[in-house]
């Protein structure tokens, strides 16, 4: 079973981005299913790299490298990270700059999308 989750949400200020990848957390868990992760508006924020958080909360950086050791696709809309100042230098490694046409073609080889 393919999934695909989109995130829109800040990476901190409301849990739903933090939801969506604690969803991605579990299903990677299951070998049966294959997981793409794909980031948009200020979702973009949670694959900047050097997070650094009050002890005892939850930290988006940890949750998406384990994601990406666990061999999750995670893209980030490129103009989305445009207009928020992001780079390719401030992605988590393994994370990538992408596009409408890249999330159009995820969509389309889902079974399942679930948004967040």
């Amino acid at each position: 079973m393919n999934y695909l989750i989109v995130l829109n949400d800040p990476p901190y200020g409301t849990e739903r981005s933090f939801n969506g990848l604690r969803l991605a957390l579990w299903l990677s868990k299951r070998e049966e299913v294959s997981i793409k992760v794909f980031l948009l508006s200020d979702s973009v924020v949670c694959v900047k790299t050097g997070q650094k958080l009050p002890s005892g909360y939850y930290n988006l950086e940890v949750m998406l490298k384990k994601l990406v050791a666990r061999g999750v696709v995670i893209g980030a809309c490129g103009v989305c990270m445009e207009a928020r100042g992001l780079t390719d230098a401030d992605l988590i490694g393994g994370v990538h700059k992408s596009n409408m046409d890249e999330l159009t073609d995820w969509t389309l080889e889902a079974d399942k999308v679930v948004v967040f």
